[in-house]
């Protein structure tokens, strides 16, 4: 039987191979010729891609290449700048997926992963956590890119000229850099100082399933707490309800948080708002008799676990199509929540509010215009902004008299369920708090926010009225959530009893 011959497609010859930052090509005017001909007869027979000739040469060239390869790789190393990268780890928890290459000035492009929705064109890159390896000392530039995302239909960035980062050497003290926003190529560069050898890099501070179990662990025997399995993630992880309070209680709160992966400011809220509720309950037993609160922790596991931006395992996007009943096979999570709320209607404890926690770029309360209801819905919603500014730092405002999200949380609620709803989007970035003394338990210039772990220098903008802006962290998200305990009490004061039961 006749050998096949040796036979390489241009594309493999002209593979591209980094060297010290350098592109080096394995192609050549030899290589294109021996693969490129068209299928010709030759005096000796045979087309060109069967002839010994092209095996032989094939042959010669790479008994070349290693001493060719060698001088344009030496050449490379004597031009090439060095950049002090060691290494981009992502193999720990929730870590985001990305792969990184070398510029021609030393910095480091990193790639983030796109995930997708099903049967749509829209993509989400957003979540930002991995560690840096470089010698302590030096100085490591950046370049984080791929943040050309597709929202309804529509290209979106999820970064700005405000994009702050967070770094940490032990991933747990965090401190915030800023970053130099391109927006023309939609890219952030930031230049990590190497306190250490190892520097964590997030877009938040990080909130893992481990912190959710060490969250469970803590309460699970405190009085008036209640932790159930409602259902199950696309790949099988357990989701909750964390329920605190009487079960007795005329009034019932419903709070989700992490729809989508990467914004874990909805997580520290939640865990301020507990450590409040505990402490107060033997103090003040008014408040656990005034109301429930029935929380969902961590709506899209999988996609935590995975360290991807927005979507589940099913390509779905848990903040859409609530206008309908959610298919259990595509989204089990939205699923549970739902058969979740239908039993507690049915036992006469209809949620007078509920509240679903994001962070974005801004950071506002995003209300609909609902078709049906909507003078009672923004009456009602009203009241929640106005106590959230009184109790709480919230100074961002709502959604315009314009605004609608159709198929989302909020809308979605109180459409098929006559659920008052929001979603309450944190800003990733800055809080504004008022530079005069107010009322309310806000923080203020005479009643500053306590001493965080990554809390930066406050800052006057006087494009806004006079206010203070800091960065954004865990420690403020925890004392909003801790605001929260207060209104909720005065959201359901002389309001009577469970719509249920009127």
């Amino acid at each position: 039987m006749t050998p096949h011959p040796i036979y390489y497609h241009p594309q493999t010859y002209n593979a591209m191979r980094l060297t010290n930052g350098k592109p080096l090509s394995f192609g050549g005017p030899v290589a294109q010729r021996c693969t490129a001909f068209p299928t010709i007869g030759w005096p000796f027979g045979g087309d060109l891609r069967r002839s010994r000739l092209c095996r032989l040469v094939a042959a010669a060239w790479f008994v070349l290449l290693p001493g060719a390869a060698a001088a344009v790789e030496s050449e490379a190393q004597a031009t090439a700048p060095e950049s002090p990268l060691i290494y981009i780890d992502t193999s720990f928890e929730n870590a985001s997926p990305v792969d990184w290459s070398f510029g021609e000035s030393g910095e480091v492009f990193v790639n983030l992963m796109y995930d997708h929705q099903r049967s749509s064109p829209n993509r989400a890159a957003g979540h930002i956590f991995f560690a840096v390896e470089a010698p302590a000392g030096s100085t490591v530039r950046l370049v984080l890119q791929r943040f050309d995302n597709v929202w309804n239909g529509k290209p979106g960035s999820p970064v700005s000229e405000r994009t702050v980062l967070r770094v940490s050497e032990d991933g747990k003290r965090w401190s915030a850099v800023g970053t130099q926003y391109d927006k023309t190529a939609n890219r952030l560069t930031v230049d990590l100082s190497m306190t250490a050898g190892r520097l964590f890099v997030a877009r938040l501070e990080p909130y893992r399933l481990s912190d959710l179990d060490e969250l469970k662990r803590r309460i699970a025997n405190c009085p008036g707490v209640r932790i159930e399995t409602i259902g199950r993630t696309v790949e099988g992880r357990e989701l909750e309800m964390i329920s605190i309070g009487r079960a007795d209680a005329p009034h019932h709160v419903l709070i989700r948080a992490r729809a989508h992966p990467w914004e874990t400011g909805g997580n520290w809220v939640i865990e301020g708002l507990i450590d409040r509720l505990l402490a107060d309950a033997a103090e003040h037993p008014n408040r656990q008799s005034r109301y429930q609160v029935h929380i969902m922790p961590l709506a899209n596991k999988d996609g935590v676990a995975r360290g991807r931006t927005r979507f589940n395992s099913r390509g779905y996007d848990l903040n859409r199509q609530w206008g309908a009943p959610a298919d259990p096979a595509l989204a089990p999570e939205n699923a549970a929540l739902e058969a979740w709320l239908q039993r507690m209607i049915a036992a006469g404890k209809r949620p007078g509010l509920a509240i679903d926690l994001h962070n974005d770029e801004q950071g506002k309360l995003h209300l609909s215009r609902p078709d049906e209801g909507a003078e009672a819905y923004l009456g009602l919603m009203n009241r929640f902004e106005s106590l959230l500014r009184k109790h709480t730092w919230f100074r961002e405002g709502s959604t315009g008299a314009t605004f609608r999200n159709p198929g989302s949380f909020g809308e979605g609620l109180w459409a098929r369920y006559q659920v008052p709803a929001c979603v309450l989007e944190l800003n990733a970035n800055h809080i504004s708090v008022e530079a005069q003394s107010g009322r309310g338990a806000g923080p203020t210039a005479e009643k500053p926010v306590s001493e965080g772990t990554n809390r930066s220098p406050a800052r006057t903008d006087s494009s806004k009225n006079n206010r203070l802006e800091r960065t954004a962290d865990a420690e403020l998200w925890r004392q909003m959530g801790a605001g929260l305990v207060d209104v909720f009490f005065d959201f359901f004061a002389d309001t009577g009893e469970n719509r249920d039961s009127r």
